[in-house]
């Protein structure tokens, strides 16, 4: 299995990503949203200039946020600086429009949107706005189509994975908790590429799980102080996702958050509405707020987090990799991310 980055963009923290390298990561994947990081774009050029085998692409690029050729422009620009070695990855973007007080592209538009952007990643032609376009200067080093640019989708519900399978050439999903829950993530997948009537070749479509990852020291708990300056932003950043799906759609939290939703609701409602969609997504996966430390339960971090020993872990991957996941990308807390990177690199990386 491929361990690879999740990056909280920032434009002073490419040392980061070199490190990853350098013990072994696969991928560095460049979190895409506007009002809370760096641009991921700027980020992923920088990273491009410093590094020689890592894969580089956005993690992932937000469709609400820049139409279609600009996306495909930007990351063919990446893919100038790093050939061979570019991905993209695109979702609707929850965090990234919620701050700005909108809602992520619904499906219909997001499937429109991926329709548009997978000949302009080829450099090939595609309809906008009714107009048919294409990158009409792409030689003397603008920009790079010569090598592929595999797209990877987000997904997380049915019809969201559905799109992946018609569209991608891999998926992007939230970590499944065991391997008997990867059988639901291919369905949704494959039934998606059977109603576009593509053929979906499982060992070539690239499936990759958004988590993070804390290495348990002898006989710690899995709530420990330690525990919860690795992996607690990640939790809540989780939370924070629930509260917008009830919140806009009135979807029930899952079980893991029974214990805390009551309080955790009667916290934001202290927040005026008109900006309560700026206070939702507060240290997003970077750090939590002193207030909401108290939602840090074992429930609440074991729901998006891999915490265990290392062989525990190490067999909890290999379960996944042998159920059809290719890759997880690691997002820790932003004061923490050094410490997790040497610890996952030593006990993980090239180790499942």
């Amino acid at each position: 299995m491929d361990i690879g980055i999740c990056v909280a963009s920032h434009i002073g923290d490419i040392d980061y990503i070199v490190q990853a390298e350098a013990l072994g990561f696969s991928h560095a994947w460049c979190a895409d949203s506007q009002m809370l990081w760096s641009d991921c774009y700027a980020v992923l050029a920088l990273a491009a200039s410093k590094t020689q085998r890592i894969q580089l692409g956005t993690g992932v690029a937000v469709t609400g946020t820049r139409p279609a050729p600009v996306n495909a422009a930007g990351i063919a620009t990446i893919n100038a600086l790093a050939p061979g070695r570019t991905f993209f990855g695109v979702g609707a973007g929850n965090t990234a429009m919620r701050v700005m007080g909108e809602p992520p592209h619904r499906i219909r538009e997001y499937d429109a949107y991926l329709e548009e952007l997978r000949p302009l990643l080829r450099g090939e032609e595609a309809q906008h706005n009714g107009q048919p376009i294409r990158h009409i200067m792409p030689d003397a080093g603008f920009v790079n189509f010569a090598d592929a640019i595999p797209m990877y989708v987000s997904g997380f519900g049915p019809k969201s994975l559905g799109l992946a399978g018609k569209h991608g050439e891999g998926a992007v999903i939230a970590m499944a908790a065991h391997p008997a829950a990867m059988s639901s993530v291919w369905h949704m997948i494959e039934s998606g590429a059977r109603a576009a009537g593509r053929e979906l070749d499982r060992d070539a479509f690239y499936l990759t799980a958004l988590t993070t990852v804390v290495v348990l020291e002898d006989g710690e708990a899995v709530d420990s102080p330690r525990v919860k300056s690795q992996c607690g932003a990640m939790a809540m950043a989780a939370v924070h996702y629930a509260y917008d799906q009830w919140r806009n759609f009135g979807f029930q939290p899952p079980n893991a958050l029974h214990g805390i939703w009551e309080d955790y609701c009667a916290l934001l409602e202290t927040y005026p509405e008109e900006r309560r969609h700026q206070r939702i997504h507060a240290g997003h996966n970077c750090w939590v707020l002193p207030e909401e430390e108290r939602f840090l339960t074992p429930d609440t971090l074991q729901a998006s987090a891999l915490i265990g020993t290392p062989e525990a872990l190490r067999e909890q991957l290999a379960g996944l990799a042998a159920a059809g996941l290719d890759q997880i990308m690691v997002l820790p807390n932003f004061d923490t991310r050094y410490d997790v990177l040497e610890d996952v690199g030593r006990e993980l990386v090239g180790r499942v």
